[in-house]
């Protein structure tokens, strides 16, 4: 039985943020860090004050958070970047809207007193000595304080206060890992009870102006003379509420919620995934019936629909029965759809399923079919404008050496330059039918049999097609031209220019994927120039679809087989990165890195000169114990990683990586651990720095194999489209969405009871319809009922085997 802690957060936008630059705008950026450890970073959306991001991310944290923090800066070409103010919300406020947060929340300013991390080792007890009392602070060590100066560490001391005496440790010069092991003493008037608090501060010493607090601990007096106190202890920032800027420093519009889940063995879980298969394998005679399925729909909220959505997908490709359950979903959708147009218009669990199912499973071919067309309009970065109320003609000497460009001629151009684009994304789609993955090809085959069954006439023969590129074309290839960041296209999001670009791009791909039928009824006229082109593509658009379902379905049913993202050999994630491995006790220099280019697979990590060099260095993926972040004074440089190996022998040893910016840095920490997540060998405890000087450079021990000073992280991920499948934790999910919808079930119940016994008392045709459909919801109640049982159970233990494991109290 496992812990399972999913933070889920989407920076949505931000609006009314102050100027920064002496233009009257800014070019702001979010920095996300979870207890002051940067998890992730926006991109800067140049010269805007109201700023959309739209970026989501999953975090999986096994060991739990206290603090989840949002950062807004201004990015400066040169100088230090501009802290703009910040949204900090605690652990205990996310948990206290389970269903989520979405909301504006106004900017605070930065505090750098409230700027605290990290924990410091202490020993605490009230001695009974001859005619006196004596209160002793062991201060033993600290780990992970805030690093506060410019070298990227601190000289950190221990302050003691009680009772307006104070006392201090030695200083310790150029560390985040102080080991202090010094014992401080305060002797207690005869018959002292209660009274002042023992406070424990650490400070970061000057020798110009003012010593900088790193965080405090406060204990009762009360307490320590009960029992004596030893352990490891969060600092925490002066008690103070947080300033709101009152709307001053501008909103963030935030979305954030919290899994906080105690996953169950498999067995616990079986009769949900049962009662979810059996919708799918046992479908009902009768169309009208109610299955399992069909009932977790009408109880979830529209909101946890794609969380859903999402589980469902992943449970059934664990299972193999990814396709039956989508032609159950989409079957049911066409069914209950009478008029053609609307059809997958609403955000149903069909269309939600759909839309996921195509991110899990195709995004390996999105990227092949759309990256180098993407990177090359980046690079391009050409000025193209039709609507001439968006002419810019100071633009136009960039376009032409020859002086300014009449309007006429600058749409002809950017006519031109869009045409040419569109012509190699058409190209690129409609000849990427070997790479479209089997599934998605059998999924799109059945669709297409349900639409045209459905609608035969032949006013509606466009209907079937529609049907397949209004998820390939209109929520697949056009939002992922739109925004290239959001589907892992661009680790930056494009210029205001190269933006207007893609969104010309992502309007002409959605009315290809439309057919056609919208041109001309809307109010971008300017767009008609580029009709003829769409008009033209549709027939290829239409032979494409033709071509992709083509494909025999019967085997890909049959064979039931799990779906799983990558073959064991395939590679996960590629791409140059700086290395440089650990040798010797030399000064290390920043030549010592080499550009290397990297594959990972869940077999091997392996690097060499280029992706063509024939000669490669492969370390097997079992081998590896630890992937770590390194601190900034370890190399004088950022965003920096340590991957350590043992070998058969038994010797550890390590290679030092860097990589370009703070999100390359995340991505690969996190594919490395979860390719190594089975390995047994990882290590509890690492070095964050190198072994420079005859000692380290974090914690300034002098001996090389010493245990390491920092927690390692080997569970801390970021979620993705490419995570392996995990049925118990999707499951637990389902589990959770049906507990909220607990009531929303009876009421159901009640409802089909209530229809049954009308029935009954008319002796109706469809006696017993209504009994199948209150059987549905009792029998995932019952479910519900079972597995919180379970949960209950499972929680009394850990509570007896905590009571057990705890000391007893002292007389």
């Amino acid at each position: 039985m496992a812990r399972n802690t999913a933070l889920h957060f989407r920076v949505v936008e931000a609006k009314d943020l102050p100027a920064k630059d002496v233009s009257g705008t800014s070019d702001p950026y979010c920095i996300i860090k979870v207890d002051n450890e940067v998890v992730a970073r926006t991109a800067t959306v140049w010269r805007n004050l109201n700023p959309f991001w739209g970026e989501e991310y999953t975090l999986h944290l096994p060991m739990g958070f206290h603090n989840l923090s949002f950062y807004m800066l201004d990015e400066d070409t040169i100088g230090h970047d501009d802290v703009i103010g910040k949204v900090s919300l605690s652990r205990e406020y996310i948990s206290s809207h389970p269903r989520g947060i979405d909301s504006w929340i106004n900017l605070s300013r930065v505090d750098p007193n409230e700027e605290v991390q990290g924990e410091i080792s202490l020993e605490l007890q009230v001695l009974k000595e001859a005619h006196r009392q004596v209160l002793c602070c062991h201060a033993i060590e600290a780990r992970d304080l805030a690093p506060r100066d410019i070298s990227g560490t601190s000289d950190p001391f221990a302050r003691v206060l009680w009772n307006g005496q104070v006392l201090e440790t030695s200083i310790i010069k150029k560390t985040r890992f102080p080991h202090w092991d010094e014992v401080l003493e305060f002797v207690l008037e005869e018959e002292t009870v209660g009274g002042a608090p023992l406070t424990v501060e650490v400070w970061d010493w000057d020798m110009v102006g003012k010593n900088d607090f790193l965080g405090r601990v406060e204990f009762s007096l009360d307490a320590l003379q009960k029992a004596p106190l030893k352990g490891w202890y969060r600092l925490l920032p002066f008690p103070s509420a947080e300033e709101d800027a009152g709307g001053k420093l501008g909103a963030l519009r935030l979305r954030v919620r919290l899994a906080e889940d105690r996953i169950l063995p498999s067995r616990y879980y079986q009769p949900l995934i049962d009662l979810l298969v059996e919708s799918i394998l046992c479908p009902p005679e009768d169309k009208d019936d109610i299955t399992p399925l069909a009932v977790l729909e009408e109880v979830c909220s529209v909101e946890s629909r794609q969380d859903v959505a999402t589980k469902l997908v992943k449970i059934f490709l664990g299972q193999g029965l990814v396709v039956p359950f989508l032609d159950y979903l989409n079957l049911h959708e066409v069914s209950r759809t009478m008029d053609p147009n609307t059809l997958f218009r609403s955000n149903s669990l069909a269309s939600k399923s759909m839309e996921q199912f195509m991110k899990v499973v195709g995004m390996p071919y999105l990227h092949e079919v759309l990256k180098p067309i993407i990177n090359r309009i980046f690079e391009e970065k050409k000025y193209v404008e039709l609507d001439p109320c968006k002419i810019e003609p100071s633009r136009t000497r960039r376009i032409s050496f020859k002086g300014s460009l009449s309007e006429a001629q600058i749409r002809d151009s950017s006519l031109e330059v869009l045409k040419g684009y569109l012509r190699d994304i058409v190209e690129s789609i409609v000849g990427s039918l070997g790479k479209c993955p089997h599934t998605m090809r059998v999924a799109f085959k059945k669709l297409h049999g349900f639409v045209e069954d459905r609608f035969p006439e032949v006013e509606n023969q466009d209907t079937k097609y529609i049907a397949i590129s209004g998820f390939l074309f209109l929520r697949f290839f056009a939002p992922a031209i739109l925004t290239p960041k959001l589907f892992n296209l661009r680790d930056q999001h494009a210029d205001p220019q190269t933006s207007r670009t893609l969104l010309l791009l992502a309007k002409a791909v959605q009315s290809i994927g439309n057919l056609g039928l919208q041109l001309g009824h809307g109010k971008e006229q300017w767009m008609e120039p580029l009709h003829p082109f769409i008009l033209s593509s549709i027939g290829r658009v239409k032979d494409f679809l033709d071509r992709l379902i083509d494909v025999d379905s019967e085997n890909e049913v049959s064979e039931n087989q799990s779906w799983t993202p990558f073959h064991p050999s395939a590679t996960i994630k590629e791409g140059y990165l700086q290395k440089r491995k650990a040798e010797g006790l030399h000064l290390v220099s920043r030549f010592t890195f080499k550009k290397r280019y990297f594959w990972l697979s869940n077999e091997t990590l392996s690097y060499s000169r280029s992706p063509d060099f024939q000669v490669r260095t492969s370390i097997p993926v079992q081998r590896i114990c630890a992937v770590e972040r390194v601190d900034e004074n370890a190399f004088q440089q950022s965003h920096m990683m340590q991957i350590s190996t043992r070998d058969n022998g038994g010797q550890l040893s390590t290679m030092y990586i860097q990589c370009k910016n703070i999100n390359e840095l995340n991505q690969w920490l996190s594919a490395i651990r979860k390719a190594t997540i089975s390995n047994e060998c990882m290590l509890p405890f690492c070095h964050p720095g190198t072994f420079r000087g005859n000692r380290w450079t974090c914690c300034l021990q002098t001996d090389r194999t010493v245990r390491g000073c920092s927690r390692t992280h080997s569970a801390v991920t970021l979620g993705d489209w490419s995570d392996p499948l995990d049925p118990d934790t999707e499951a637990q999910m389902v589990y959770r969405q049906l507990l909220l919808g607990r009531e929303k079930l009876r009421e159901k119940c009640v409802e089909f009871a209530g229809k049954e016994t009308t029935l009954e008392q008319g002796r109706g045709a469809q006696e017993g319809t209504s009994d199948r459909r209150m059987t549905a919801a009792a029998r995932l109640l019952e479910v519900i009922q079972d597995l919180e049982q379970a949960h209950n159970a499972f929680e009394r233990q850990e509570e007896e085997e905590r009571a057990a494991a705890s000391p007893a109290p002292h007389p």
